[in-house]
């Protein structure tokens, strides 16, 4: 069979004809108005009269399970496709598919540029071409202007600034216990305080948990002892033998 395009798929069965033909650009199809087969017609016709013969004969000697065979025969013949059919089919199958190209080929339109069959909705009909080939120009100028505002907007979200803060404000294990600490000013788990560390050689805050400046590389861990009751991370002066700040909560020296 020569079809008008090679984008289509035969859809018969031994009960009769049916095709779909595809556009070659958006791949949307056209399905050809269902044929029935004159010739599944007559074979059905004797078929029933030739089972109900035998299903009468089978009630008659008492064999009523012949019932079951024959609505299961009746179920599976429209599962079959059209191989090795009859040439009285084979011939009803080509008027059919000559029937069918001659109902969906007005819904297709050829390209002069690149030959293909497409559907309405994908040929420019100003240029005598497919889309693909020649795009609509208002069509073509939406989508670069939607091209470009998301480029625009993918540049811009590169350089915002979403978040501003100190990166190392944010403690997050505790130094004095090691377990999460939270947001807060102290540790959730034994109230140390979670402020910044003081430089004592250039001032810059450091978080709890370096041992060297990040300004200045003084080491952190060799701090001049704090008088005795003074907080060493608020200086709050608090009572000899006081273990904990009572103003931040941290442990004094």
């Amino acid at each position: 069979m020569q079809a008008f395009t090679r984008n289509y798929e035969d859809n018969s069965t031994e009960a009769g004809y049916q095709f779909t033909f595809y556009c070659d650009h958006c791949h949307d199809g056209v399905k050809s108005t269902f044929i029935e087969s004159s010739t599944y017609k007559k074979g059905r016709g004797l078929q029933t009269l030739t089972e109900g013969a035998s299903v009468l004969g089978g009630l008659l000697g008492g064999a009523l399970g012949q019932l079951g065979s024959v609505s299961e025969r009746a179920g599976s013949v429209l599962q079959e496709r059209f191989e090795e059919r009859s040439p009285a089919w084979q011939k009803e199958h080509e008027q059919a598919f000559d029937a069918a190209q001659n109902e969906a080929q007005p819904h297709f339109q050829r390209c002069n540029g690149c030959n293909s069959y497409v559907c309405a909705a994908c040929f420019n009909e100003d240029e005598g071409l497919c889309i693909g080939c020649a795009p609509r120009q208002e069509v073509y100028v939406a989508k670069a202007k939607a091209d470009a505002m998301k480029r625009n907007i993918d540049a811009a979200g590169q350089s915002a600034t979403v978040w501003q803060g100190e990166i190392e404000s944010k403690t997050t294990v505790c130094p004095v216990c090691g377990k999460p600490a939270g947001s807060g000013k102290f540790c959730n788990n034994c109230g140390a305080s979670m402020e910044l560390r003081t430089c004592p050689n250039c001032g810059a805050k450091n978080s709890l948990t370096v041992h060297f400046c990040n300004n200045c590389g003084a080491n952190l861990m060799q701090q001049p002892a704090a008088p005795s009751g003074t907080c060493p991370a608020c200086g709050t002066t608090n009572p000899p033998g006081t273990r904990f700040c009572g103003n931040c909560g941290g442990p004094l020296a």
